[in-house]
């Protein structure tokens, strides 16, 4: 229960009244001060083509240390839905846009009876806590669960399609939302760490952290690799191609060399 008030009071002061608030960045970590609660991370890309896979999402969330997000509780969906808002506020340029979780469905040939027992959370976590869109999940081939993000679509028959769950196929490309465990000795030096409330406020901070330069060169050397390897290929040929010109032209020059001796002596004896 206690856990459950600081997730409700960090959101509020995400934002809160009297509260000099940091706006939420994509691609910043998201903190809290007293270091004892997980920490966040929202990857929003613009450009569709750079959005990623379920798959891709959890690699890149695990490759910094933590995982796709698991939510515990409505106190926890709460704070990501306040960080959700505070990402994309009016003159952000962010909007439409779902965002993987870590929940997901291992399952093959069952019924849609059963189906929605058979999600289960990335990060091994045992939590039982459920915000489905209605008439969702639609199981079949969709198995990996995104939270809707979606301001400016028309509502459904559930409402807005706004931070309820859908699930989708797996290779569908998303934003995603990652989740840390609390940074007791946060000591690496390309982080930037920034609080929230004013100086000598008493309540509980919020801390924005700079995800820094590495991490973030993920998200665009991944897309890259195939075009780096064309590349490659394509060097490749191009050099082996010059080496069997360059040895066929010593070949030649080798074979060349005794039938200009014999013509020359040839031509000498002519001469005599």
């Amino acid at each position: 229960m206690s856990r459950a008030l600081s997730l409700l009071l960090g959101a509020a002061l995400l934002c809160g009244p009297g509260v000099s608030c940091r706006r939420v960045v994509s691609g910043q970590k998201v903190c809290f001060a007293d270091l004892k609660h997980p920490c966040y991370k929202m990857a929003y890309f613009h450009e569709l083509s750079s959005r990623v896979s379920f798959q891709e999402a959890r690699l890149a969330c695990e490759s910094e240390g933590g995982a796709l997000l698991s939510l515990d509780n409505e106190a926890e969906q709460k704070l990501i839905e306040s960080m959700l808002q505070n990402l994309t506020k009016p003159g952000t340029g962010i909007s439409d846009g779902d965002f993987w979780i870590g929940l997901w469905r291992n399952g093959e040939g069952q019924t849609s009876g059963a189906c929605p027992d058979l999600y289960q959370w990335s990060d091994g976590s045992s939590s039982q806590y459920r915000n489905w869109y209605t008439d969702e999940p639609s199981c079949g081939s969709e198995k990996c669960v995104v939270m809707y993000h979606q301001p400016t679509a028309n509502p459904g028959l559930g409402g807005p399609y706004l931070y309820q769950w859908n699930d989708d196929r797996c290779n569908m490309k998303h934003n995603y939302i990652c989740k840390y465990e609390p940074e007791i000795n946060p000591t690496s030096p390309i982080e930037k760490t920034y609080f929230t409330n004013q100086p000598g406020d008493t309540h509980q901070n919020v801390v924005v952290t700079e995800a820094g330069i590495i991490p973030n060169l993920i998200y665009v050397v991944i897309p890259t690799i195939p075009l780096l390897l064309l590349i490659l290929v394509a060097f490749g040929t191009c050099c082996f191609q010059m080496l069997h010109k360059r040895k066929a032209r010593r070949n030649f020059t080798k074979d060349s060399t005794p039938l200009s001796s014999e013509c020359l002596a040839e031509s000498l004896n002519s001469n005599l």
